[in-house]
């Protein structure tokens, strides 16, 4: 009679705890809520065995991204569902590797923060969606992006979550007037985060602007939450090519353009196309650098997503060509395997991966491109500012979605990409949202949903370097397996 209480116990506040995280992200997102959801999580693995806690940590898991993913189930339920499951073994593995008792909480903090960096990385190149850091683009916490990136966020969460569960604990036994834990860990701990914070807050951010540039993004419109079977594509570049009109009687003209991800879609090669001519009279009778996504096909069973800029005077002066595809929506892996399991026949053809840092140079100035998908990925803004760029672009298509919660995570990733590199960031999507975001993270304008729209903004270069933009992610991933280690030393210890 015992057990069902005990898996109440257990179940209810693990659950609440996922719960609790997933609504501090976007389109929800009060950041508080995703350290409250850190607390309850981390009070309630303490003393269980390691089955009881592997359940916790998967029952949270479970509460976070049944509702942080569930985006997903608009192109298959089922697919939606195997997601979630699985991505949920990545909080039961932070579990189980979490000590029970002595060395809990610089343990709890360290075992969540690697199980993210695995998260984001495998398999099949990692799922940043959902992540805890993106609930704290509001909050003082992405400061923190200037120093480690979104890991040293995530370590932030968790660290703040331990702090607050060991002080309500000692307030409600100091009420109750029982054994109070002791308050030094959680005080050294909130000493350090707020420190942390603090000092990303004033740390570099990229310098003084080295120069200024006028930009337009494109915004053609449409509705949302429909396949690119269902929208024919003439009917997208269309829209984008309206969308020119406001553009063309702009005064200053802009001398950089950006267009969404992949809104011309060839069934041939660029190289002599119409719409590689219209696109070239369009930058020279504009005199900007007109940056478009397109794709084009690489052979009867593979394309390309490419960005192309054409120059002032019509000739192309880049091509870039997206690295980082997402699994299961522009490539299958194992397509003869998962045949068996799914109808591939929504992703017919795999895109062909790009390499490269993504540094772009035009007329415009050194352009760190990033495409859709890749903004959610801080290792693509790196490698490009440490290869020269100034500005940060990115053409994205979130048009497939119904609803706001992947565009304002992905707005959200935008705002730690801009802080963690010390880079304005212009973003262009064919129904929004398209923004503009300052190197502090300030979306200083954003585009509506569905809405033709044209965003003009005038924003800076810089070459300054981050804290982050030298270091990346190494030195929070050695500190985050050091405290491991401490951690479960100190249990065995005692064990």
């Amino acid at each position: 009679m015992t057990w069902p209480v005990r898996r109440g116990r257990v179940a209810v506040p693990s659950v609440a705890a996922g719960v609790l995280l997933a609504l501090s992200l976007p389109p929800w997102g009060w950041w508080p809520l995703g350290l409250a959801g850190a607390g309850v999580l981390y009070w309630r693995l303490g003393g269980l065995g390691l089955r009881t806690r592997v359940w916790s940590g998967w029952l949270a898991g479970l509460g976070c991204y049944a509702i942080g993913l569930f985006w997903a189930r608009a192109f298959n339920w089922y697919g939606a569902v195997v997601l979630i499951l699985v991505e949920a073994l990545f909080f039961a593995a932070a579990a189980a590797l979490t000590p029970p008792v002595r060395g809990r909480a610089v343990s709890f903090v360290a075992a969540c923060t690697l199980a993210e960096a695995l998260r984001t990385t495998w398999p099949f190149g990692g799922l940043p969606l959902g992540g805890v850091f993106l609930g704290q683009a509001g909050g003082p916490l992405v400061q923190l992006a200037r120093l480690g990136g979104p890991l040293l966020i995530t370590a932030g969460v968790w660290a703040g979550g331990v702090a607050g569960a060991t002080i309500v604990a000692w307030l409600l036994a100091r009420r109750s007037r029982t054994a109070a834990p002791s308050l030094i860990g959680a005080a050294v701990i909130a000493m350090g985060l707020a420190a942390s914070t603090a000092v990303g807050a004033v740390a570099s951010d990229g310098g003084p602007p080295v120069g200024t540039v006028r930009v337009a993004l494109v915004q053609g419109g449409g509705q949302r939450g429909l396949s690119k079977e269902q929208v024919p594509p003439a009917m997208v570049y269309d829209a984008q090519l309206s969308a020119m009109y406001a553009v063309a009687s702009a005064r200053p003209r802009p001398e950089l353009v950006v267009w969404p991800e992949d809104v011309v879609a060839l069934d041939r090669p660029l190289a002599g196309s119409s719409e590689a001519a219209t696109l070239s009279r369009l930058a020279r009778s504009l005199r900007t650098t007109l940056l478009v996504g397109l794709t084009e096909p690489a052979s009867a069973t593979t394309f390309r997503n490419e960005v192309v800029a054409w120059g002032p005077r019509g000739n192309i002066v880049g091509v870039f060509e997206k690295v980082h595809r997402v699994p299961f929506g522009e490539y299958v892996p194992f397509r003869s395997f998962f045949a068996h399991f799914a109808d591939l026949s929504g992703v017919p053809t795999d895109a062909v991966p790009g390499d490269g840092t993504g540094l772009m140079r035009t007329p415009a100035g050194p352009l760190g491109l990033m495409v859709s998908f890749e903004i959610f990925y801080p290792g693509r803004s790196l490698e490009s500012v440490r290869a020269g760029a100034e500005l940060l672009t990115v053409p994205t298509n979130t048009s497939s979605y119904g609803t706001s919660q992947v565009p304002t995570q992905e707005t959200a990733a935008a705002v730690v990409q801009t802080i963690e590199t010390g880079r304005d960031l212009v973003q262009a999507a064919p129904t929004g949202f398209s923004a503009v975001v300052s190197q502090r993270g300030v979306v200083v304008e954003r585009s509506d949903l569905g809405r033709r729209q044209e965003l003009f903004a005038t924003v800076a270069l810089r070459r300054g370097m981050t804290p982050y933009d030298h270091w990346g992610d190494l030195p929070v991933l050695i500190l985050a397996a050091l405290a491991l280690v401490l951690g479960w030393a100190r249990q065995l210890r005692y064990s």
